[in-house]
């Protein structure tokens, strides 16, 4: 006698509520095909129906112009998950937008939320947002938090660090507060990344007020570099100007969601255009990136913005999306279980719905190709997995850790 094994929630009642949603759909899904192989083998298809069968007990393998691979969900009923961080040990941090931190094994266990996550601006696309690990963290615990906090009513970019410990996070530190005109809402950038100087990388969303990315006496709308106790960084372009954060490391930058460092060290980011124009940047000190002033897109409205595409003083994208697939999170493949990808770069795509994957040959980008179109999922995050998978975030009430593995 064959027994059937028994599911296992998660002991949190709402990612358990929704873990079993979505398994009750997987069934009637399940049922489906059963009824449709039982109407084949009895119409005398009995091959046919073996043969269906046989692909139900595997993996389906996925073929993509340079690789075959296979999906598998991790962990699912996650709250609007935005940003994944992988521990020494094995296991994930992974951040909720309404303002959770959660572990999660690589067998799909979620932990409670984790104690001590700082108050956050819970509202439109505010929220817990990302989270990285201190270079050091083997030996310090250390890990930094964005998100966009409550300020006089609205909301601000702001950054975090903390220690990692058993069940939460203890000398929680704000290391960084955006001077901003607060959003009720809107482009809170917030992607982190430690560069080979040592450095913290933040970008700054210009928080729905456009003009403000080229006002220096702001942080929106820009990419700040700040040291681990949350100081402008030494050689900071704007450093001892009159007029100027001395945090500014770029300007002219919309909403960058996602921030990444390439295999030679180069930083770069993306951000979302209005209506089309969603571009990548290779990051420059002191460079201004054109927002408001020039952009690819149009207002939502359907009007031109600003004075064109290009103006003298201003860095053009390397590569621009017309029209937008709403990046969000960015990495360079650089694991060992995928050859044909390495040095890749993917994206998320949000409106896009669809993992973006880019090859780049001498800092430009010369091909691009559209996976998991079918899947239908928000990709919120895309990070290149110590073990040598891709993993993916999906945002939604009901939000999946993706591993995307080789197919045997």
């Amino acid at each position: 006698m064959r027994f059937k094994p028994q599911p296992v929630f998660s002991s949190d009642p709402q990612i358990a509520a929704r873990q079993k949603r979505r398994l009750a759909e997987a069934e009637r899904e399940g049922k489906q095909r059963s009824w449709h192989l039982a109407m084949l083998a009895g119409t005398g298809l009995a091959l046919a129906a073996l043969l269906a069968l046989a692909g139900e007990a595997r993996a389906q393998a996925i073929v993509s112009e340079q690789a075959r691979f296979t999906l598998s969900d991790v962990a699912t009923g996650l709250e609007n998950p935005w940003s994944l961080a992988f521990l020494p040990d094995g296991r994930m941090l992974v951040t909720e937008r309404p303002g959770r931190l959660r572990l999660v094994t690589s067998e799909g266990e979620i932990s409670a939320p984790l104690n001590g996550v700082p108050v956050v601006y819970d509202t439109g696309q505010g929220g817990l947002l990302d989270v990285i690990l201190d270079p050091d963290f083997a030996r310090n615990s250390t890990i930094y938090l964005s998100y966009s906090a409550p300020v006089s009513g609205r909301g601000t970019t702001q950054i975090a660090r903390a220690t990692l410990v058993q069940g939460g996070l203890s000398d929680v530190k704000v290391l960084f507060t955006a001077k901003t005109k607060g959003s009720s809402g809107r482009h809170f950038g917030s992607r982190l990344a430690f560069g080979p100087d040592g450095y913290l990388y933040a970008s700054i969303g210009d928080h729905g007020s456009d003009d403000t990315a080229q006002d220096l006496t702001l942080h929106s709308g820009k990419v700040i570099r700040i040291t681990r106790d949350g100081e402008p960084a030494p050689g900071n372009p704007f450093l001892g100007q009159a007029n100027a954060l001395p945090e500014i490391y770029t300007f002219g930058n919309r909403n960058p969601q996602g921030l990444t460092v390439t295999p030679d060290g180069a930083i770069w980011a993306h951000e979302h255009g209005p209506r089309g124009g969603d571009e990548i940047n290779v990051l420059k000190a002191g460079a201004n990136y054109g927002w408001p002033v020039i952009t690819h897109g149009r207002a939502y409205s359907g009007f031109s913005i600003g004075e064109g595409t290009e103006k003298a003083g201003m860095e053009q994208g390397i590569h621009i999306y017309v029209p937008s697939i709403a990046p969000s999170g960015m990495a360079f493949y650089s694991g060992n279980r995928f050859p044909e990808w390495q040095g890749d770069l993917f994206l998320g795509a949000l409106a896009g719905t669809h993992l973006n994957r880019l090859e780049v040959k001498d800092g430009k980008v010369v091909a691009e190709e559209r996976l998991l179109e079918d899947l239908g999922e928000r990709i919120r995050d895309v990070r290149s997995g110590p073990d040598g998978n891709l993993y993916l975030l999906t945002d939604s009430e009901d939000g999946r850790l993706i591993r995307i593995a080789p197919a045997s």
